[in-house]
């Protein structure tokens, strides 16, 4: 892995909820590996990874993802990122299955090989005829990370991932994003968490301060 290769530059970022400031001229670079966003409920971890994704539009700033800034091209920024809200109701209609085979033609690096071995690491084969909206909070987040790890994006971003999982789910999320940041260079894996995951080798940290509204 380059030490010095930059996935990600975030540059100036400003936001603001409608009574809080969560960034101002914030800035970041998120190399190959996995990177642990650090910080409590109230610190801003998701409202970072929303705007690292596109889906939300700062107020000020530059996020550039290798060579695509998100102002000038966004498609090509977006077609570079994986990011799925845990809490989003949105793909809920679909059947597990239906909604991952949707997944190839948006993501050009998607391992379906891959695929095959998450589905089987998180004991989701008998999930897969369901409808998301069947799906507990645990197999949910399961079903999502699965397809997280296969799709191969550059930029690939996890909420809390181990909300409402079993211990050997946990285990396994773990070795899989382990597995990821050893042998995918040029990919970078953003966790945000409240703590480093065991086992999961930290290529950086970056800790968010309380900010006593909403994260």
């Amino acid at each position: 892995m380059n030490e010095d290769a930059t996935v990600l530059q975030v540059q100036g970022l400003c936001f603001s909820h409608p009574q809080q400031t969560v960034f101002t001229d914030w800035a970041a670079r998120v190399g190959p590996g996995a990177t642990l966003v650090q910080g409590g409920e109230s610190s801003g971890k998701t409202t970072l990874l929303r705007l690292l994704s596109g889906a939300l539009a700062p107020a000020r700033g530059q996020l550039v993802l290798n060579g695509s800034a998100l102002a000038e091209a966004p498609q090509a920024y977006r077609r570079q990122v994986f990011w799925m809200d845990p809490r989003s109701d949105a793909i809920d209609p679909l059947t597990v299955r239906d909604w991952l085979q949707s997944l190839p033609a948006q993501h050009p690096a998607w391992d379906a090989q891959a695929l095959a071995g998450h589905v089987q690491g998180f004991g989701l084969e008998a999930h897969l005829h369901k409808g998301i909206y069947m799906l507990s909070t645990g197999s949910k987040r399961k079903v999502l990370m699965a397809a997280a790890l296969a799709s191969g994006a550059p930029l690939t971003l996890f909420d809390e991932p181990v909300a409402g999982l079993d211990h050997g789910s946990v285990r396994y999320l773990c070795q899989a994003i382990a597995a990821a940041s050893a042998t995918q260079s040029g990919r970078a894996i953003v966790v945000a968490h409240y703590e480093p995951l065991a086992g999961v080798p930290w290529r950086a940290v970056i800790a968010l301060p309380e900010l006593g509204g909403p994260g």
